[in-house]
């Protein structure tokens, strides 16, 4: 029986040896059909559960490549080792030629090894912040969010791996649902602001309320995975005056990504609503002689 095994191996191989282009192709096509049925199977359990496979589909496709590169370079072994030979002369010259491709094959390495994100979170490289779609050996694929409101702005970024070990990587996942989101009011100094801080303080709040309870636990969970407490729940309200001696009034919020920018607008014209009833009711009180400043 193992007589027969063996007999029969080398039959395959001495086939394989001397049919090296049809044993290619056949590799070629048994792999792409077998990596196309997996991802599809991952994608219809994706739809069903409703769970991001992102990940794992492009696990699968990019060491799917890598295992075949890895048998054809095995099948043509003797080929590749003799047109390296022939090429030694003009190694440097490739390498030079190619050093842009080099580095991004680095880049992927040290993605491989380090895993600083994964498909699916939000990142910042460089300038450049969006959600990771796609990852090959090559560029990192990004569909662009908007820094200021984190909306999608239905843009493609192409970003060269080499830009992993070149520039610094921000992983900004938590920020897909809740986001530290902060913003200024300017007023001429016409008005005291701290008569208004207490009852801007309960709008403020009121306008937080329906997800305080969610926040508290998404909370939770970042500062666990962290390490860290560095986030308040409540909101953040200062008092200062600038260099103009106008005053500013400053608003940190611990709140939903796709509702910062509307809660912005409710609270900016909230203040506003107030800092005009402020000056109107000290213009029936007796007008006012001067600006007031903040003591």
């Amino acid at each position: 029986m193992n007589e027969t095994v063996e007999y029969g191996w080398s039959l395959f191989l001495a086939f394989t040896q001397s049919h090296k282009l049809l044993t290619s192709l056949f590799l070629v096509v048994i792999f792409m059909a077998v990596k196309k049925m997996l991802i599809k199977v991952l994608r219809r359990q994706s739809k069903r559960r409703g769970e991001d496979k992102r990940h794992s589909i492009n696990t699968i496709d990019q060491l799917g490549n890598a295992l075949l590169l890895v048998l054809l370079l095995t099948l043509w072994a003797n080929e590749v080792q003799s047109l390296a030979l022939s090429i030694a002369a003009f190694m440097v010259a490739i390498v030079f030629a190619t050093r842009e491709l080099i580095q991004c094959f680095i880049g992927f390495v040290y993605y491989m090894t380090t895993r600083p994100f994964r498909v699916g979170n939000w990142v910042q490289l460089g300038t450049q912040v969006g959600e990771v779609v796609e990852l090959d050996w090559a560029k990192t694929t990004l569909l662009e969010v908007d820094p200021d409101t984190y909306n999608y702005t239905g843009k493609h970024v192409y970003v060269p791996n080499n830009q992993l070990m070149n520039q610094v990587v921000k992983n900004l996942n938590f920020l897909r649902r809740y986001r530290l989101h902060s913003f200024e009011i300017t007023n001429e100094p016409f008005a005291d602001p701290y008569v208004l801080l207490e009852p801007f303080e309960t709008l403020v709040t009121e306008h937080c309320a329906h997800f305080r309870d969610v926040a508290e636990r998404y909370k939770s969970l970042i500062e666990r995975n962290l390490d860290a407490g560095f986030i308040s729940i409540d909101p953040e309200i200062d008092i200062e005056t600038n260099h103009l001696a106008k005053i500013v009034v400053k608003i940190g919020l611990f709140c939903p990504s796709d509702e910062a920018f509307k809660l912005e607008q409710k609270i900016r014209a909230d203040w506003t609503r107030l800092w005009f009833e402020e000056i109107k009711r000290q213009q029936k009180e007796g007008g006012l002689a001067a600006p007031i400043m903040p003591g």
